[in-house]
């Protein structure tokens, strides 16, 4: 093993999870505590640690719940928050970031887990793992909390790429099938298409062209096609997999944030502006913390970027222990549903009939 450690003899059996341990807001010592959290929680989960040994290791031999189940690995650099993906692209072998993303490529684990820079985190994983056969644009997917009786639908391209065509489109249909069948545990997810509305002829030629072939290819990739949807339908219960390109699924992203916040804020304000107003909040006290447990962003910490030889979870770089106790959750899960054996042949089938409904229709658009 390298750096002189030893892998744990029970972790042969467990899910094994590659962790940056260096690239959140909050340092080394908030991610070691998300993995105490996750090993508290989860047996059957063992970690491989990446970052500055001198600095983990005593973290570590804190908690006796990682003693066995920890393998430190020694990355003395850091990737900032600040830094660009082309220079991490040439520049990023000996981070923790880069040390992260090789054990998933090596096959020492399932799932890759970090909370750095986006950007970065993106160009290591292309560069490193590359591309699924066949993918032409990865995406990013989140979970939104939503109407559905899981709580959640998902949404991709929250800002992988800014741009994305029809074929792209469907593979992102194809990917947050997959990620909703195997995350959300639904046997055929509802996938609807984000436009400026939902009459069949409104919107750009792509979304027109992704409209037919979703159509046909719904069948193959596993899921059901409900059409056009709009942005009001995000947090619905009309569909559970909201497919769009990166640049408008990032606004929409941060736009929800945003107004979670502010809701939060004024919540908060309301309930303090006077002595009726405190009282008022105690009397509502169990609601309140019903609300902020279903609006809690830790509780689904994690973005999963699809369409790559390998998995890998993003999580928030502000991320406290209990949203990286929340990504870990989320990793294993995927680790051991055999989630990207499963994402390769949905892919291959699903692009197959869209190549035909593309064939088919060529002559139709307008």
């Amino acid at each position: 093993m390298e750096n002189g450690t030893t892998r744990p003899a029970q972790a042969a059996q467990r899910t094994v999870i590659s962790v940056d341990a260096m690239g959140g807001d909050r340092g080394p010592a908030t991610v070691v505590a998300g993995l105490v959290d996750s090993a508290r929680s989860d047996a059957d989960i063992a970690f491989l640690l990446h970052g500055d040994e001198a600095v983990l290791r005593p973290l570590v031999a804190q908690h006796p719940e990682l003693v066995d189940r920890c393998d430190i690995r020694h990355a003395p650099r850091v990737v900032t928050m600040h830094d660009k993906p082309s220079q991490v692209m040439r520049n990023g072998a000996g981070t923790s970031m880069w040390s992260t993303i090789d054990s998933v490529k090596a096959g020492e684990a399932s799932v890759a887990v970090s909370c750095g820079n986006t950007g970065a985190l993106m160009a290591v994983s292309m560069i490193r793992l590359r591309k699924l056969p066949g993918v032409n644009r990865p995406a990013i997917a989140c979970l939104w909390p939503s109407r559905n009786p899981g709580g959640f639908n998902v949404m991709l391209d929250v800002g992988a790429d800014i741009k994305a065509e029809a074929e792209d489109l469907l593979q992102f249909a194809t990917m947050g099938t997959v990620y909703a069948r195997n995350g959300l545990n639904l046997k055929r997810p509802r996938v609807g298409l984000l436009n400026v509305g939902t009459e069949e002829h409104k919107g750009r030629a792509e979304l027109k062209l992704a409209h037919d072939q979703m159509t046909a290819a719904q069948e193959a990739a596993g899921f059901e096609f409900v059409g056009f949807v709009e942005g009001g339908d995000i947090p619905s219960d009309r569909v559970d997999v909201i497919v769009t390109d990166g640049f408008t699924g990032n606004i929409a992203l941060k736009t929800g944030e945003g107004t979670a916040k502010l809701i939060s804020d004024l919540l908060r304000e309301a309930f303090g502006a006077g002595l009726l107003s405190k009282f008022a909040a105690l009397l509502a006290l169990n609601s309140l913390k019903r609300l902020q447990k279903r609006i809690d962003p830790r509780r689904v910490n994690g973005g999963v970027f699809l369409g790559l030889n390998g998995t890998v979870v993003k999580s928030h770089g502000s991320a406290d222990a209990t949203g990286v106790a929340a990504a870990i959750r989320l990793a294993a899960q995927l680790g051991r549903s055999g989630f990207l054996d499963r994402l390769s042949a949905r892919l291959a089938s699903a692009g197959r009939a869209g190549q035909d409904a593309a064939g088919n229709g060529s002559g139709q658009q307008e």
